[in-house]
């Protein structure tokens, strides 16, 4: 009996000796995602969406135990043009009402690198969810010099198609792909914010 308890604690050991990942929430003030695409040949058009809600799960020893999810409304795209807002949040695109969503998830972590990952998980939009992988880079982590608390922040890249979603109108003349870049800052839940 006294082998079997010594066994048991030697296996699990290691296990408790495991950091488990950190909660840390998303600065919505300095987050944001970028979306831009081809218009007919001539330009580039750009859009964002800004002051979105997200948790991570971040696991500094570890990274590919970390998690992310985030969520925002549809209607909170920027375009920098009313009729452009208006027209993609009509049926010809979203046909977005005001609790329409965008989530992702994820769902795996690869590290890459030492800085580096690939972020994979199911983004749904538009009432479609479908795998995406994200590039992401870790930029720092550290005490934010004026919140003075654990403070990270990320970036990370993507290409999407509009028609995997269900607003790919006008494509090829517009582009089917969407390039996605994001920037994130997150501080880390502390116990007084709980």
């Amino acid at each position: 009996m006294k082998r079997t308890l010594l066994a048991a604690a030697l296996i699990a050991a290691p296990l408790a000796a495991q950091a488990e990942p950190e909660a840390y929430t998303l600065d919505a003030s300095h987050s944001q995602i970028l979306f831009s695409y081809n218009h007919l040949g001539y330009s580039t058009t750009w859009g964002m969406f800004s002051g979105f809600e997200g948790d991570i799960q971040f696991d500094q020893d570890d990274p590919a135990n970390s998690s992310v999810t985030v969520s925002f409304p549809v209607r909170s795209m920027f375009t920098g043009w009313e009729a452009r807002f208006e027209h993609f949040m009509s049926d010809e695109f979203f046909g977005a009402g005001e609790d329409d969503m965008v989530t992702f998830t994820s769902t795996a972590i690869e590290v890459t690198g030492d800085s580096t990952a690939t972020i994979t998980g199911d983004l749904t939009m538009n009432g479609v969810t479908k795998p995406v992988t994200l590039d992401a880079t870790l930029n720092q982590v550290g005490d934010h010099p004026m919140e003075n608390k654990p403070w990270a922040g990320f970036d990370a890249t993507t290409t999407l198609l509009r028609s995997d979603f269900n607003v790919g109108n006008f494509a090829p003349f517009v582009s089917d792909e969407v390039e996605v870049q994001i920037s994130i800052e997150a501080m880390k839940v502390t116990e007084t914010d709980s």
